[in-house]
């Protein structure tokens, strides 16, 4: 096998997966799925080697798993015993800033920081900032990741113009363009972007960019309880104010998150341990910012809030970073797992309600924030003992499938949630999803085991 990779990438670029030095490529952030041990690992440096690495693993009956920043929580990036793990480390150029069309051409490996600061020499952004900015283009395609930004700009799929890839026999497709709509047949880049490495491996991507909005305002506004929270962001929304972050922070996730940045926001003690939500505002003009402020701040005190507070730009800059850094708080701070679960908005207060209760039952703390403005609820679960939380986990999925919702909202399904997928997911629709697999990849190549089991 080591031949074979080394004739497709260069012997210097293929590495024995228990050399020490490719210890920490075996997993990806995810904290219930330990390293696997893969054969090899081999970083291709174009379309043409990643092709042949596809071939060579096929020719050998070894399976792939791609890798970009290793920065996911599903496990996703994490191969199976024996695999070839595909690095996208050197796929790494901004191939193109297309200022005219406001697009970007892109390899893989670009991590979305590099692709955000070229864009903004040009006045533009990518705003997709699904909380760890090292993260790259193409690890971010293959989860459809999201963030707080989500709630107006939308997830990945909603600026993957196009796509470049390659299938599990080694053959090369394109789909899309730098096309602001399409309407040719099956829209076969969708079909590609949240495939978490199963269905082809991704070797160029065009992404849609925005303008860079330079005037923001950020209120923080405390309220008594999830329900209360709830009603306030759909009054938020409703007013056409279009916020570009619309955040739920419980209490303890507060405190947890400010305790991480030494951020002290100055708030009376009887509210810190309110129910938060966390709203920015951003446009071109600050005036028109400004008046829009007051308004939200008018909607918030309308919809309940115990006060709201206009929070300075530097402590503003500092909450937003840490709340996008919630995971390594909670990590930090002992949770056994992050769970990332979406239902419809309206149904947030009830799911959290009913996700607590699931962690009553086991004896497990739960504790959550989420992207209030778009239903996508974040749970770390703290309970060391497995069995007690495997049953919180398969409750608390439960809980949220029954009010609508789905097991993951911009994480992906990976390797940690495929038994959650196949248990509260359509039956239906994950036959389908088979189908797919098996006509693009008949022999298992790609991933197996992620996404569905």
């Amino acid at each position: 096998m080591f031949d074979l990779l080394a004739d497709a990438v260069g012997a210097e670029h293929v590495l024995p997966g228990d050399d020490p030095a490719v210890a920490d490529l075996c997993a990806d952030e995810a904290l219930g799925i330990p390293a696997g041990k893969p054969a090899y690992v081999v970083w291709p440096r174009d379309r043409d080697e990643v092709a042949a690495v596809v071939r060579a693993a096929r020719a050998a009956g070894v399976t792939l798993t791609a890798r970009g920043a290793g920065t996911g929580l599903s496990g996703a990036a994490t191969p199976d015993d024996g695999a070839v793990l595909v690095s996208f480390a050197r796929l790494d150029r901004i191939l193109e800033i297309d200022p005219v069309d406001a697009v970007a051409v892109v390899q893989p490996g670009v991590s979305l920081a590099d692709l955000d600061a070229a864009a903004g020499e040009h006045g533009l952004t990518y705003p997709v900032h699904p909380g760890e900015t090292s993260a790259s283009v193409g690890g971010t395609v293959a989860t459809n990741a999201g963030g707080m930004r989500a709630v107006r700009y939308g997830v990945t799929r909603s600026h993957v113009l196009g796509l470049e890839a390659v299938l599990a026999d080694g053959s090369l497709v394109r789909t899309g363009g730098k096309l602001l709509k399409i309407s040719s047949g099956y829209d076969v880049t969708q079909l590609l972007v949240g495939s978490e490495g199963t269905l082809a491996l991704v070797t160029e991507v065009i992404v849609r960019l925005h303008p860079r909005l330079p005037a923001r305002r950020t209120v923080l506004a405390p309220f008594r309880g999830a329900e209360a929270v709830t009603a306030a962001v759909g009054a938020v929304v409703a007013s056409g104010l279009g916020p570009t972050i619309c955040e739920y922070l419980d209490g303890p996730t507060m405190r947890a998150v400010c305790a991480a940045a030494e951020l002290s926001l100055g708030l009376p003690e009887a509210l810190v341990d309110a129910d938060h939500l966390l709203v920015e505002l951003a446009g071109r003009r600050q005036e028109r910012v400004d008046e829009d402020a007051e308004e939200l701040a008018g909607v918030l005190a309308d919809a309940g809030a115990e006060d709201v507070f206009d929070l300075p730009a530097g402590s503003a800059r500092r909450l937003v970073e840490a709340r996008e850094k919630t995971f390594w708080a909670i990590k930090a701070a002992g949770a056994d797992e992050i769970v990332d679960l979406v239902v419809p908005r309206s149904a947030m207060a009830a799911f959290l309600t009913r996700a607590r209760a699931a962690g009553d039952a086991h004896g497990s703390r739960v504790l959550g924030c989420g992207h209030a403005g778009d239903g996508n609820v974040h749970l770390a679960v703290f309970q060391p003992d497995p069995a007690r939380l495997a049953q919180t986990l398969h409750d608390v999925f439960a809980a949220g499938t029954a009010l609508g919702g789905a097991v993951s909202g911009e994480h992906g399904v990976g390797r940690a949630k495929a038994h959650h997928l196949e248990e509260f997911g359509d039956p239906g629709a994950l036959d389908v999803v088979r189908r797919v697999r098996a006509a693009l990849d008949p022999e298992g190549t790609l991933n197996p085991g992620c996404a569905l089991r």
